[in-house]
């Protein structure tokens, strides 16, 4: 099984991405869209949701509730990823030893997470006047 997504640029900073059915922008200077930056946050919070309900489950607390994380992305000098913070609040009554190993778990399941890794390098091809 694999995935697909077709980003279009025609000019500019700015792209849209053609995933299934659906279609998003982006704006790596996150002027007309949001940046690249951001939606790669949004998309660990978006996966690592899914991830704490399974890992609450999978540790005791059937029904976490209303779940809000406050993804923080820190950069560095040149702009670039440095640092991310998630800060979550779950509306279920879940002790600090529960709630470590719900987050160890998610951490496990999250497939964002996992593609964050170093060795995860895009293989490249190119063509120029293709169209």
């Amino acid at each position: 099984m694999a995935k697909q997504v077709t980003t279009v640029s025609d000019e500019g900073y700015s792209a849209t991405n053609e995933i299934r059915d659906f279609e998003t922008t982006i704006d790596a200077n996150g002027e007309d869209a949001p940046g690249t930056l951001e939606t790669l946050l949004a998309a660990y919070g978006s996966c690592y949701v899914p991830a704490l309900r399974v890992g609450g489950q999978q540790r005791g607390a059937d029904d976490l509730g209303r779940i809000e994380i406050d993804i923080d992305g820190e950069l560095n000098d040149d702009d670039k990823l440095e640092s991310i913070s998630f800060d979550i609040r779950v509306a279920a009554d879940v002790d600090d030893d529960t709630g470590e190993e719900i987050l160890e778990r998610a951490f496990e399941l999250c497939k964002v997470h996992d593609a964050l890794k170093d060795g995860l390098h895009a293989e490249t091809s190119f063509e120029g006047d293709a169209f």
